[in-house]
């Protein structure tokens, strides 16, 4: 028996309802037990549960090298076909479907989940890394030269716009097409429908679900447990308090509760109005940046970065006798799997709220204007820090130093640094809450079989369960459990990035027999 929900099939002979709520027969115990394992054997014995899940992302990383490049190159053609060809016409939910969500809106909500805080953390970390070679240097450019500068700012935009949104737009056109479109369950399994038919709910189609559910929900608890190690070194670095697990912990518990707030409010009410207000105080902090930096010095390293990026963008998509192995497999490699452990989450998410959107309008919405928007953030936090060292600023003259600090450091020497501070811990806590949340609906759908409209509270508890997994691997194991489930998480990214190569071959399969 099938049963609609928002326009999504699903089988509810399939789950089981207790107390109201409603979870998957197989999905939901399975993905528990898995997850129960993993954070016991992580803290069994914390640094060597670290040193081995290490030495297997290391592994995984350099022996997948080749293939999760390639695999990234594929997915940005991939998408770009998409929007040249008659198939971006082609609309989630039918020809007569509307948007939910007003563009703008839209924008927001999928821009905040999907790489809101890493922007924060890595501003202007990332940037100052590559041109002062903190971990070498792209290309193998000599450090601290013009020609650094230049390949900084390059590598850093190849790194945060097409090719992460386009693992993330992958797989919400997988989902989407075949949930919104073909009335399947709205989950990664279902994208296996046009090679193994109804197999797909059965055995096969579960253990990718389950697959799904773990690198989400591990993904996102380090990602958690990263933003409250860097909010509360601001913080200290701000007012000269200790940087204790306490406040660690007090940043962790103001997610999860106005987190919880937002969901019980739902997506329109909750969701979408924190996202709005989180781009509101990010163009804020945006705009004080440039102001302090000079608008007009600004405009010109916009453009420049631009051309950087252009410039730098298929020596950087080339993995063949690259003079910088080291570098390569250091930031490169290292980010498409880790963009992998927020593909399902993000997928999933922009699927869900892009009913009513033509998949041209997703390229343009979910692969172009990121980019755009990465170019502007980097060249006012990145690019400024740069030029404030070419300038003499004692700043970052020592290096790169604390990653968690970098950002507060480069305000210090701007105006306004008191809001601007306050600025970025606030984005810190309402960027991880969009994130979180987006995860915990991800989650929750997965868990319940592909059924899209669960309980809020449903959601809630899988946002408790994300957060108590960070809490536990901090009190317990401290970083090194932490940085155990990371490492296991990231090694995931290559397996990922299969699968979705193969959902994708489905996917031209079969809109290949839509009408023409």
């Amino acid at each position: 028996m099938k049963h609609t929900a928002g326009g999504v099939d699903f089988r509810p002979e399939a789950n089981i309802t207790l107390m109201g709520l409603n979870f998957h027969k197989f999905i939901f115990p399975v993905s528990i037990v898995f997850m129960l394992v993993m954070v016991v054997a992580a803290l069994v014995d914390p640094p060597a549960a670290s040193h081995y899940l290490e030495e297997v992302k290391k592994g995984s990383l350099k022996h997948f090298d080749s293939f999760t490049m390639l695999a990234g190159n594929l997915m940005v053609l991939f998408c770009l076909v998409l929007a040249i060809t008659p198939y971006g016409s082609i609309r989630l939910g039918g020809k007569d479907a509307k948007p939910e969500f007003k563009t703008v809106s839209w924008f927001c909500m999928m821009f905040a989940a999907g790489m809101g805080v890493g922007l924060l953390y890595w501003g202007v970390a990332e940037p100052v890394a590559h041109y002062t070679a903190w971990f070498q240097t792209p290309l193998g450019v000599t450090k601290a030269t013009p020609e650094a500068a230049h390949a900084a700012m390059g590598a850093t935009i190849f790194h945060w716009s097409f090719h992460p949104w386009a693992i993330y737009l992958t797989t919400a056109v997988v989902v989407g097409y075949f949930g919104y479109n073909k009335g399947l369950p709205f989950s990664l399994s279902s994208g296996l429908q046009p090679f193994i038919g109804k197999a797909h709910k059965g055995a096969i189609g579960h253990t990718v679900d389950v697959f799904t559910v773990i690198l989400t929900v591990f993904g996102h608890a380090t990602s958690i447990g990263l933003a409250a190690m860097q909010a509360t070194a601001g913080i200290t670095h701000m007012l000269g308090v200790p940087n204790s697990f306490a406040y660690q912990m007090l940043f962790i518990g103001v997610v999860v509760a106005v987190s919880a707030f937002t969901l019980l409010r739902g997506l329109d009410r909750g969701v979408k109005v924190l996202s709005n207000l989180n781009m509101f105080i990010a163009l804020a902090l945006f705009l004080a940046v440039v102001s302090g930096a000079g608008a007009t010095a600004f405009l010109a390293s916009a453009a420049s970065t631009t051309a950087d990026y252009a410039q730098y963008f298929i020596p950087l998509s080339n993995w063949v006798d690259r003079p910088d192995q080291e570098w390569l497999h250091g930031w490169t490699v290292f980010y498409w799997a880790w963009w992998c452990t927020w593909g399902p989450l993000v997928g999933i998410f922009v699927a869900r709220i892009s009913k009513g959107r033509t998949l041209r309008q997703m390229v343009g919405v979910v692969l172009v204007a990121p980019t755009v928007v990465s170019i502007l953030w980097f060249t006012a936090f990145g690019s400024s820090a740069i030029d404030g060292m070419l300038a003499g600023s004692p700043t970052f003259a020592n290096g790169l130093g604390d990653v968690d600090t970098a950002i507060f450091r480069f305000l210090e020497g701007l105006p306004l640094f008191g809001f601007t501070s306050v600025a970025v811990v606030a984005l810190l806590v309402i960027f991880m809450v969009t994130s979180v949340n987006s995860a915990a609906i991800v989650v929750d759908n997965l868990a319940a079989g592909g059924n899209p409209h669960t309980p809020a509270l449903q959601q809630v508890i899988w946002l408790i369960m994300i957060a108590l997994v960070t809490i536990i691997l901090f009190v317990i194991g401290d970083k090194s459990a932490l940085k155990a489930i990371e490492a296991g998480a990231i090694a995931m990214g290559p397996p990922f990035m299969a699968l979705i190569l193969v959902l994708m071959v489905g996917f031209m399969k079969a809109v290949a027999q839509e009408p023409k």
